[in-house]
């Protein structure tokens, strides 16, 4: 489908972009405002958003899965109104307790909105509320495109009292966990989220 706008074949025209090509670039550039502005809430953490930020020299295709040497993710830690419990899933595939996330989509704009979103879809509560301040920043491989990295940034989010759980497609079971009695076998990375949630949630709680 042609761009409006766009006469195909003329010389001094630009091509036109990829559909979604907009949004993409908007979401880059909130994940680089992000992570340059942010924290970091540890050594490890520090240096994974620095390689973060080194990955997003290569443009909007950094937050694209299609990208191998790696891309943006997103992921969040619920937690519920009262700060005593956490919501993890059972993933399906690697068949881990880990917290709700998985990669960026051409309808996000920022990337506490894509962790908001992917949490909203794998957990079906309504009501969420995510901190745009990120907790924690992680590298790992993954089997996208036959080998990857997933950089991920990851979120608190909060639950409204009386919150029901649904399971979703993307996972096996899903389960509310004293925050100092998380599940086993619990994906690495994911215990390291919990001090950080829990000091958001209580800067939530402070501001009122």
């Amino acid at each position: 489908m042609s761009t409006p706008g766009v006469v195909l074949g003329q010389a001094d025209s630009p091509p036109a972009r990829p559909a979604g090509a907009a949004e993409v670039a908007a979401l880059h550039a909130d994940a680089l405002a992000v992570l340059r502005g942010w924290t970091a809430t540890g050594p490890a953490a520090a240096q994974a958003r620095d390689r973060t930020v080194e990955l997003l020299a290569a443009g909007p295709v950094a937050m694209e899965r299609t990208h191998r040497p790696g891309h943006v993710t997103a992921s969040a830690l619920v937690l519920d109104a009262t700060g005593t419990r956490v919501l993890l899933c059972l993933h399906g595939k690697f068949r881990k307790w880990v917290q709700l996330g998985g990669h960026c989509e051409p309808t996000d704009r920022t990337l506490a909105g894509a962790a908001l979103r992917e949490a909203t879809e794998e957990s079906g509560i309504a009501g969420l509320v995510v901190d745009p301040v990120p907790i924690d920043v992680d590298i790992h491989p993954v089997a996208c495109q036959g080998g990857s990295l997933h950089h991920d940034v990851r979120f608190a989010v909060f639950a409204p009292a009386g919150a029901r759980e649904q399971v979703s497609d993307e996972s096996e079971a899903l389960g509310w966990f004293p925050p100092d009695r998380l599940p086993e076998p619990l994906a690495g990375g994911t215990a390291q989220l919990v001090a950080p949630g829990l000091a958001a949630l209580r800067r939530r709680s402070a501001a009122g």
